[in-house]
């Protein structure tokens, strides 16, 4: 590959690299001599102190690791992480060009031969060249969730975990079926079909008990209540009726007689909403021979 990488040249950024790696190396090397080599010193033969990496079951040995810990300015929790890897890896068996950090992931391994033989065959190298270890690489011989997901699986692991939260997933849900493919593809699922269809039965039931609520004190002082809701769910379904098919009508043209069948419906539908209205504010039920005729459609 040929260019800059960021703002140095290919060759520069290899040396980079090369350089990168050997302080890795020695710094790995200083990780595993922390956990070994002081505990073989004569000072701590002198306090009593006789252990291998990893064998912590002395409460004197606890007591040193923590005393050690303090005097070079470390973290006790890091000299035990430093000391638990270099029991899973015998000097023999560790590589000068892998990472302390990698041999922690791989440590994880429980059977010994298979952990010696995995850090033994890195997996092929992402932008090519001679096969390596990087840190997710070895996570994902572990069981481990990467940091850079790559394949949907781990990447739908990734998205899972930031959603955690309902409120986040519910956005997040929102916004993924205003897509049509993922919208289609996510109703072939027979348990999401499923639990839309239960999410919409819901929202009804939970609509229908908010109109019931708003309504019952109208519903307290009238004698007959079905046939108040009759009226209120006869004008909702007009005003649903006409939003749904009114914007499709943009770039229709109608000639002189559909206008005037429609004319003639709309009329019904004013002497209509007219009648209720007296009926509701006024008490006047009864209908006059013209009013009559028009409902019917039989008058103008």
């Amino acid at each position: 590959m040929n260019g800059n990488v960021g703002s140095v040249t290919r060759d520069r950024y290899d040396e980079l690299v090369k350089l990168g790696r050997d302080w890795v190396a020695t710094m790995s090397s200083a990780q595993c001599a922390l956990a070994t080599r002081p505990w073989r010193s004569s000072r701590c033969a002198r306090m009593g102190v006789q252990i291998r990496p990893g064998k912590d079951d002395l409460f004197t040995v606890s007591e040193a690791i923590r005393m050690f810990a303090e005097d070079v300015g470390l973290a006790y929790t890091t000299v035990r992480s430093y000391r638990w890897v270099s029991s899973r890896w015998p000097k023999e068996r560790r590589r000068a060009d892998v990472s302390h950090t990698i041999h922690k992931v791989l440590a994880s391994i429980p059977d010994e031969q298979e952990r010696f033989e995995a850090v033994n065959n890195p997996p092929p190298n992402p932008r090519g060249g001679q096969p390596r270890w990087t840190h997710d690489s070895a996570k994902r011989v572990v069981g481990w969730k990467v940091d850079s997901p790559e394949s949907v699986q781990e990447k739908v692991e990734a998205i899972h975990d930031l959603a955690a939260d309902d409120a986040v997933a519910a956005v997040v849900t929102t916004d993924f079926l205003r897509r049509p493919s993922v919208a289609s593809k996510a109703m072939a699922d027979d348990t999401a079909r499923h639990a839309v269809n239960e999410a919409q039965f819901d929202r009804f039931r939970q609509q229908a008990q908010f109109v019931h609520q708003e309504a019952a004190p109208q519903l307290q002082r009238m004698e007959h209540s079905a046939q108040f809701m009759d009226l209120v769910a006869a004008c909702a379904q007009f005003v649903a009726t006409a939003g749904r098919i009114v914007p499709n009508l943009r770039g229709e043209h109608y000639d002189d007689g559909e206008r005037e069948t429609i004319g003639r419906g709309l009329s019904r539908v004013r002497a209509a909403a007219d009648w209720i209205e007296n009926a509701v504010t006024r008490g006047e039920v009864d209908l006059d021979e013209q009013l009559e005729k028009l409902l019917k459609g039989s008058g103008e």
